[in-house]
């Protein structure tokens, strides 16, 4: 993987040039239609900046179709996983602390910049504050660690019964509660520029700085009431852990719900979130690592759910981010056109079978079947006893190898023959020493190594 530059002076995920109102809270869990990221590093950002600045400024992103000099491109990325393709908007395709793109290179040797993108913050974090430490900035507990991470400080400040976490210097981890915020001084969003010590990918503050989140990110259990938000998987951004049993109440306003899931990445099919309706206990919906949630809004006939996510001895992947919003009128509960609803999994004790339909021809089908194998057995039978007597009159074999053609026949005790071989596949062909058609072919082939030839001469020898 390519190197782009050290990360030494990093942009945050977010610019803030002032507090925003308490309640509409840029990275407030509550407000999730404001961004277009849930991941801490924006790798889901799929937004159209294509310059490094915001509304216009900075430099002009080059198109990723044009940067197949680099690690990145269009062409390494043919699935479009990383969101690359024939246009230049921002992306973060290497899993960097932020979207970045490549620019055109300076006389400093620069060929990328990371994206300031105001729309790209993952709900939960409130922003970058001054921490000039008298009086802290946050007034709880505080603690170092050489391998923190935006979720070590959170499940620290949840142990201590706090509402809110700050990140400082890339290993400080400092709790308070909403009041230290009626106090607090916003700091430019790029003075929050340290790596977590614990993680390459997230930021963790910066010097004097404090990141702070809603420690309610990542937890594993919650009642929530608001109108809309976001429930991330536990210990997000952190990978989910094993034997994790976590559930969460969700009853907004409303006679309805519609979730739209923003990631889904679970590690296998051990791993499961189910979805039920509250009242009744109905399984509604179920999705694993084998089965992910549809694409777009997914509309419930509930006033209240209750989320559940287990994952097995073994399971840890990235997990998921879904928003939710209460509907007020059952009425908009509708699958949208061309789209068919998810159907809801068995129960893990469903004794599932399958069976031909009634009054199907069951006799005929039988006799189609048995046919069909054994004309495919003959086929194969006839098949192996024409390779058998191909190889024991062969004396030349070609086999598939890597590297340049290399020429040199092999003699075998009693009997004269040559081994060779080139990719992609191997040929074999009737040859006695000086046979031009096998010479002809054998200047784009090389020899097998002498034990190699020896081992081969014996098998042949034993068909």
């Amino acid at each position: 993987m390519e190197t782009r530059a050290p990360r030494r002076l990093l942009l945050l995920l977010l610019f803030l040039p002032s507090l925003p109102p308490r309640g509409a809270s840029a990275g407030s869990l509550h407000s999730p239609g404001l961004s277009e990221c849930f991941q801490v590093n924006g790798a889901d950002y799929r937004g159209h900046q294509n310059r490094t600045g915001p509304r216009g400024a900075g430099r002009a992103c080059l198109f990723w179709d044009q940067t197949q000099q680099h690690s990145y491109s269009s062409a390494s990325d043919p699935q479009g996983r990383w969101g690359l393709g024939p246009h230049n908007f921002c992306r973060n395709p290497d899993g960097d602390v932020q979207p970045w793109c490549y620019v055109a290179e300076t006389e400093e040797g620069i060929y990328w910049r990371y994206c300031d993108i105001p729309t790209c913050h993952m709900p939960g974090y409130l922003g970058c504050f001054m921490d000039s430490g008298a009086p802290p900035a946050l007034s709880g507990p505080s603690g170092t660690s050489t391998k923190l991470t935006v979720q070590v400080c959170l499940r620290f400040c949840r142990m201590k019964g706090y509402q809110l976490a700050g990140v400082e210097a890339g290993y400080a981890c400092f709790c308070g509660s909403e009041s230290d915020l009626d106090r607090g001084r916003p700091a430019p969003a790029t003075d929050c520029d340290q790596i977590c010590f614990g993680h390459p990918g997230q930021l963790c503050g910066g010097d004097g700085r404090l990141g702070i989140y809603e420690v309610s990110v990542g937890s594993c259990q919650g009642n929530w009431t608001a109108p809309q938000g976001v429930i991330y998987s536990p210990d997000f951004p952190d990978e989910y852990g094993p034997d994790r049993n976590c559930s969460w109440a969700l009853s907004p306003p409303g006679a309805a719900l519609e979730l739209t899931f923003r990631l889904f990445e679970l590690a296998d099919p051990r791993d499961r979130l189910e979805l039920r309706d509250a009242a009744s206990g109905s399984l509604l919906r179920a999705f694993d690592g084998a089965r992910p949630p549809p694409p777009g809004p997914l509309r419930l006939r509930a006033a209240a759910l209750l989320l559940t996510f287990r994952s097995d001895a073994r399971g840890h992947a990235q997990g998921f981010a879904l928003t939710y919003r209460g509907l007020q009128d059952a009425a908009e509960d509708r699958t949208p056109q061309g789209s068919a609803p998810t159907p809801a999994a068995p129960p893990d004790w469903a004794n599932v079978s399958c069976s031909p339909r009634p009054g199907a021809p069951e006799a005929a089908m039988g006799a189609r079947v048995f046919s069909t194998v054994t004309a495919v057995s003959v086929l194969l039978l006839l098949l192996l006893l024409s390779l058998l007597r191909l190889l024991r009159r062969r004396s030349c074999l070609l086999a598939p190898g890597k590297g340049p053609p290399t020429l040199g026949p092999s003699r075998g005790p009693g009997r004269s023959w040559a081994v060779w071989y080139r990719r992609p596949r191997g040929v074999a062909l009737p040859c006695t020493p000086g046979d031009p058609q096998a010479e002809g072919l054998a200047s784009s082939y090389r020899p097998l190594s002498a034990s190699s030839q020896s081992s081969l001469r014996s098998l042949i020898s034993a068909l």
